[in-house]
């Protein structure tokens, strides 16, 4: 054991004086020990307590710095694009293009609320239905690397009545549980569940261990996309930090990466504040029993707060570089094709060796896109509470970026 002796001024004086020179030496090697002491250390994931939770660390400061001749280039050609697929400002949402982390184009239009005329601005949390599911994969993922649970763990091991003993954490990232989507076996058959409750995770959970549902097909034998399995991943996440999920995503993703504008849905809560949604025809759109699951949507956020959680997920240091790979290999592909699916994100692998990297979501009149770019470091955001499908078109502006074989439209231009 060492013994490090503060010592006030006067006596470091005297001391100094009557000491040698290696008596000096001594005393800044010391004193400089003590300095470095009171840095604070930065622990990987895998090294942290098992009271601390792991967190996502945000990446500032990307290079190189776009030059405002290349932004203002791009920007004429992403604002050509806005328009022209939402003429007459008809968009009701949210949309960003950024590169590097510096914000190309923007734009906010329409309601947040039509009934208050409460606009859409860049602070306006839009439900991202599906788009939740690569929030939710991002804290599992965020366990795994910090050895709380493995990729290839049985669920049952942890979620104790859940009733499937092949299904593994990586079989609900990737969808290949062969689990049923939960809105399919509780709309029915009220001796399964009354439409006249809300169903909640736990609910799913409960039904699923005691009302004989089976498989759709043996797991990991094929693709097939599933909201229930986003639903127990949500429950694995309560079930290893001792939190509810929302504080649990608040922990590991919203607060340390500054996503202010970012929280999980809570119907009691919430379901009187939060922006509804609209069908095509303006009509709003109303709650249903569905609406208290979450995992596998139910996320408000802003396309501000999805840059910073984008380019946090790209950094070095969200996960060790093996899970990282894993995350964004494709496990869908039993049958020739260029879509896929990886650990919580949806991939078309085409045959030239390019790879795109997207998620989309639909919940209610809700629509979403999220589409990072890896390459070349680009970030596309569009949301919207006004149902359309014009929210997924966003794809084409990849094309602006890279070789990415998306058809443009009549009169848009590549850069």
């Amino acid at each position: 054991m060492i013994l490090y002796i503060c010592l006030s001024s006067t006596i470091e004086m005297n001391f100094i004086k009557n000491a040698n020179i290696l008596q000096i030496l001594i005393l800044t090697l010391v004193l400089s020990s003590c300095t470095k002491e009171k840095k604070k250390v930065q622990l990987s994931d895998a090294l942290l307590p098992k009271s601390t939770l792991p967190k996502m660390k945000p990446l500032t400061n990307e290079h190189p710095k776009l030059t405002a001749e290349y932004i203002n280039s791009k920007k004429r050609s992403v604002e050509f694009f806005y328009n022209k697929t939402w003429p007459n400002n008809s968009a009701n949402g949210s949309f960003l293009v950024a590169q590097n982390g510096q914000i190309i184009y923007e734009n906010y239009e329409g309601y947040a609320n039509k009934r208050d005329k409460r606009l859409i601005t860049s602070t306006t949390p839009l439900h991202l239905a599906s788009v939740s599911k690569v929030l939710t994969a991002t804290a599992v993922l965020k366990l795994i690397n910090a050895k709380r649970i493995d990729l290839d763990q049985k669920v049952n091991t942890i979620l104790k009545e859940f009733p499937y003993p092949d299904v593994t954490i990586k079989t609900l990232l990737d969808h290949r549980s062969g689990m049923r989507n939960y809105a399919y076996f509780t709309d029915r058959d009220k001796t399964v569940w009354d439409r006249h409750n809300r169903l909640t995770n736990q609910d799913i959970l409960t039904i699923m261990a005691t009302k004989d549902i089976g498989l759709e097909f043996k797991t990991d034998t094929r693709f097939s996309y599933c909201n229930t399995n986003y639903a127990m991943l949500a429950l694995i996440i309560e079930k290893i930090t001792k939190l509810p999920y929302k504080e649990a995503m608040r922990q590991i993703v919203f607060k340390p990466l500054g996503m202010k504008n970012t929280y999980v849905f809570d119907y009691e809560r919430d379901k009187d504040t939060i922006a509804p949604s609209y069908k095509g025809n303006g009509v709003e759109i109303g709650k249903d029993y569905l609406d208290a699951v979450y995992g596998d949507k139910n996320i408000y956020s802003t396309p501000r707060d999805l840059l910073k959680f984008d380019r946090a997920r790209n950094s070095g240091v969200f996960l060790n570089p093996k899970l990282f790979k894993e995350v964004f290999e494709g496990y869908s592909n039993e049958r020739a094709g260029e879509k896929n699916y990886g650990l919580g994100i949806r991939i078309i692998n085409w045959k030239t060796g390019q790879n795109f990297y997207f998620h989309n979501g639909w919940w209610h009149g809700n629509t979403s896109s999220y589409i990072t770019l890896q390459k070349e470091k680009v970030t596309i955001i569009a949301l919207s509470n006004k149902f359309t499908t014009r929210t997924y078109q966003v794809r084409k502006l990849a094309r602006l970026f890279g070789d990415y074989p998306f058809p443009l439209g009549k009169g848009e231009k590549e850069e």
